[in-house]
């Protein structure tokens, strides 16, 4: 799922890129998202990309294994952002609205997929980046999990029925509910909940801790160098494709025309590290 989603996104963004400021590369002078598909396939443009993508997967990914949530034999499921209600603890109201907010949910299993050992869900905030808290459920702590809530399924099967239920939140938030009771002790409790209009019913609960100091610096300093890395490895690139199409197309694109064009399509998280712990 992530191999695909990388890719994915990296395709997209080299091709909007480099389709968008280098149409003479082109046999058409039109521009290139009109061209027809024959004249693209046959771009050296697309063979560029090809290598850019495959270059950038590699690199991103040697970043992404100094990940600290993968370490202790631990892989990522699941990491998406999904939207939260964040409440206060005295306010267990179904009813009432909390504040929402893009929540980043991370899922990592420790285990073969037939034999899980351990099953952790973190949660972190772009808005607050020494917000982090952590669920964990072993084989045994699930059991009694599945007695308490009457669940349905195996531990084999929890993570996938997690991720359903935060996939529905993204797709039907009006539905769907991931409602976080924060408590002033460090600790919090993850409802999943189903609006049926006429009542709310109460899907899952998870017991929610906040993460040690040391863990959240952790993540804060992987969190920075990481953006860091991936800052320089895209400059980098993007100095490579302009002294290419210089050398091919006989003209020069200048690096601030390139970046305005990527940052129409990237998003880039600016971290700021003079935040204080929550």
């Amino acid at each position: 799922m992530r191999s695909s989603s990388v890719s994915v996104a990296l395709s997209f963004f080299f091709q909007r890129a480099v389709w968008g400021f280098f149409p003479s590369l082109l046999s058409s002078q039109r521009s290139p998202f009109l061209c027809p598909p024959t004249i693209i396939a046959s771009s050296p443009i697309l063979t560029m990309t090809a290598t850019l993508l495959t270059t950038l997967e590699r690199e991103f990914r040697s970043i992404e294994a100094m990940d600290p949530s993968v370490g202790d034999g631990y892989r990522i499921s699941y990491d998406r952002e999904v939207p939260f209600e964040l409440r206060s603890a005295e306010c267990r109201d179904t009813a009432d609205v909390g504040a929402l907010e893009g929540m980043k949910v991370k899922i990592v299993v420790q285990g073969e997929e037939h034999a899980i050992a351990s099953v952790r869900v973190e949660l972190s905030s772009e808005a607050d980046l020494f917000f982090h808290y952590t669920c964990v459920i072993n084989n045994v702590g699930f059991l009694q999990l599945r007695e308490d809530q009457k669940l349905m399924c195996e531990f084999r099967e929890f993570v996938l029925t997690l991720i359903k239920m935060f996939n529905r939140c993204i797709k039907e938030p009006k539905s769907y509910l991931a409602i976080l009771l924060l408590q002033p002790n460090g600790e919090a409790t993850l409802q999943l909940v189903q609006n049926l209009e006429y009542k709310f019913v109460e899907l899952l609960v998870l017991p929610f801790r906040e993460s040690p100091e040391h863990v959240v610096r952790q993540h804060v300093t992987y969190r920075y160098n990481a953006l860091r890395s991936r800052l320089g490895i895209m400059t980098a690139k993007l100095q490579d494709v302009s002294a290419l199409v210089k050398i091919k197309g006989g003209g020069s694109v200048s690096q601030e025309s390139l970046q305005r064009g990527i940052t129409g399509y990237v998003d880039t998280p600016k971290p700021h590290l003079s935040s204080t712990s929550s």
